[in-house]
């Protein structure tokens, strides 16, 4: 009996402890949509006319008592939250121009233009109806996001089928979406149906649009697009009736039989995305590149030569670097991905970007946003960092690749622009740390500046534009580059393929990352983590004296005058050319990363994180020493690197 009682209390305690567990640790659910929409486009009135048929799956443990949509394009009227809130960030200034005169600090895109926006130049999107099961739903709107009032609750682990009705009007294009864009594309189409609200382990994630970016739930988008058939469309997804629309998406050799009338009709489909974007011209030309596991599209103007090499050079140059892409940062999972001349700059979207131009610094930028927005896809308002500055970073890693492996042997660039590329190249090589340079520069901008805010500030409510920028895109990329220097160059590139991997379709969020990080790297980098995103503490350590102990070993004392701690590579240099490292771990990290090269290293005890001042020990003489530098690799953002470095006098 004792025995039996054992067995039986042993079993109840491991229950327990593993109920306790699967609360601790919940499985990260997501919810799941399918889309079906139907949409016309009337060109002459700038009207959509759209129906869409959405199952929508409560894969949460919640019961839902409504569901929330987003309508993006009723910001697109004077007076809304976006045109207020860009006409107020303008009356305060981050900078000065080249003269000296202060500087708006409002998106040069937006300024006070949807303030001027006449009846028939806003934007609007107004839902008519939402039924279930044939019974109207109860609406309320607020402004950019529609509340839809439940007559009954949507249980956990159940689905519903809504019929939502909708007409929009296109905006004179502003900001990302709308018709007649600068370059001359009749309609760039994001953000223009009614799109749901996340709803995740946060709850509803109802953010109206004010300026930043998006969060969707993963779905299927099965879209029907009917317009005049003088356009070309360019879309998320694969066309389905392509033998039946042609313009260079037919199958070769296909004989194209277009159906009479005046309209075609469009039938995209693609799986596992949270969004669907498409564009609309009548003199978009049309490339492609069928690869193994992709096929290529190049959507754009054509206004001279130079144009058509600039775009065909985007399509070669995107071959050229996929393999690159797809072994440092994870496979690319869906069958198209069309570069599309529309919009105001750069906008990622599923299996899509919007582009100004052909430069291929934003062309990689927007693709690699499809690893870190559209299959990891972090929620932007709460962590843009996570994908502003991880795509940043991982933009320069495939410029740098490209420009150095590829560039130079396009057959799409000229003999001048061959000279200005070496020349880059030149100089890239000889600035540390090369690739990131310019994200290190932006954040020390911002770390100097009065305008920096945590980077875990909600997108929408920094208090500058430049602070927002800054913040999510150079400082976010900056801990890319530092966590190398903390973790070793090798283990952080391996962190990013198991980050990807793990996390892929899930939504993750800054503590998923760093818990892939320390189990990849045998590290404690929590501590990391918070000084980096919650708060503006910033780097700064110093060489300070060196004296000659009475054992004849050198002491170095190092400072740390920044209020961020931070382990440090300390490299030792001497007259006769010979060299050593010395690493000196921080006992935060419970540990200390593996040499990254054959140069001799010494491993120190650990500098605790309270202490302002360690001192480092060598056997050599002092009259042997050339120099003391702290971080040679320029890994570490120090924001004073004048006292990192110690010469001694000849």
């Amino acid at each position: 009996m004792l025995h039996y009682l054992h067995k039986r209390v042993v079993v109840t305690a491991s229950l327990l402890a593993l109920t306790y567990l699967l609360h601790a640790q919940p499985d990260r659910w997501q919810q799941r949509i399918k889309y079906q929409i139907d949409a016309q486009l009337n060109d002459q009135l700038h009207l959509v006319n759209g129906t869409e048929n959405i199952e929508y799956t409560n894969n949460s443990p919640d019961t839902l008592h409504k569901l929330m949509f987003h309508l993006y394009w009723n910001a697109f009227q004077p007076n809304s939250s976006m045109d207020v809130r860009s006409r107020e960030l303008g009356k305060q200034s981050t900078r000065n121009d080249r003269k000296g005169n202060p500087v708006p600090d409002w998106d040069d895109r937006v300024r006070d233009k949807i303030s001027k926006l006449s009846p028939t130049e806003i934007g609007y999107q107004q839902v008519k109806k939402v039924t279930i099961d044939g019974v109207a739903q109860t609406l309320r709107v607020y402004e950019t996001i529609l509340e839809v009032r439940l007559q009954k609750p949507l249980l956990p682990k159940s689905k519903t089928l809504l019929k939502v009705d909708f007409e929009a009007q296109v905006p004179v294009q502003i900001r990302r979406a709308g018709r007649n864009n600068a370059e001359g594309v009749a309609y760039s189409m994001s953000q223009w149906y009614p799109k749901m609200v996340e709803y995740d382990y946060q709850g509803w994630n109802a953010n109206p649009y004010i300026a930043r970016e998006f969060y969707g739930v993963w779905g299927d988008y099965e879209v029907k697009l009917t317009l005049n058939k003088r356009y070309m469309v360019a879309a998320t997804g694969v066309l389905q009736n392509a033998n039946t629309i042609g313009y260079g998406y037919e199958t070769p050799g296909t004989k194209v039989v277009v159906p009479t009338g005046k309209n075609l009709t469009w039938l995209f489909k693609g799986e596992n995305i949270h969004d669907f974007v498409w564009a609309a011209d009548t003199a978009y030309k049309h490339l492609s590149k069928k690869l193994p596991t992709t096929t290529l599209h190049v959507f754009y103007k054509a206004k001279d030569a130079q144009a058509d090499s600039a775009w065909s050079n985007v399509l070669w140059a995107a071959e050229k670097v996929l393999p690159y892409i797809e072994k440092r940062f994870g496979k690319y999972p869906y069958p198209q991905y069309s570069f599309i001349q529309g919009g105001d700059g750069g906008m990622e979207y599923a299996m899509a970007t919007l582009l100004k131009g052909p430069g291929l610094g934003t062309v990689f930028h927007e693709w690699m946003h499809s690893w870190y927005q559209h299959i990891l896809a972090t929620n932007e308002s709460l962590f843009g960092w996570m994908d502003e500055g991880f795509t940043s970073y991982a933009e320069n890693e495939v410029t740098d690749f490209y420009n150095n492996e590829w560039a130079l042997q396009s057959p799409y660039i000229n003999e001048t622009q061959k000279a200005n590329l070496l020349k880059q190249i030149a100089m890239d090589k000889n600035d540390l740390p090369a690739k990131q340079a310019d994200n290190y520069a932006g954040y020390f901008a911002l770390a100097k500046s009065p305008f920096e805010e945590p980077m875990s500030t909600h997108a929408d409510h920094f208090n500058t534009n430049m602070g927002y920028s800054l913040a999510s895109y150079s400082k976010g990329a900056t801990f890319v580059g530092m966590l190398g220097y903390l973790v070793g160059d090798a283990v952080r590139d391996n962190i990013l393929l198991a980050y990807y991997d793990q996390w892929k379709f899930k939504h993750p969020n800054a503590n998923d990352f760093i818990r892939v990080a320390e189990k990849q790297s045998g590290l404690t980098l929590q501590w990391f983590k918070e000084y980096w995103m919650n708060s503006t503490k910033t780097i700064d350590y110093a060489v300070g004296d060196i004296n000659v102990a009475n054992d004849g070993n050198l002491q170095v004392t190092l400072k740390r005058i920044g209020k961020m701690p931070m382990p440090l590579d300390v490299l030792i240099t001497f007259k006769d050319g010979s060299k050593e490292l010395h690493y000196i771990p921080l006992n935060l990290l419970y540990g200390e990363k593996k040499a990254e090269n054959n140069l001799p290293r010494t491993v120190h005890t650990e500098w605790n994180w309270t202490h302002p001042e360690y001192q480092l020990v060598t056997k050599r003489a002092l009259k042997d020493l050339k120099s003391i530098e702290i971080d040679p690799s320029f890994r570490m953002a120090d924001i004073n690197r004048n006292n990192n470095k110690l010469v001694i006098p000849e």
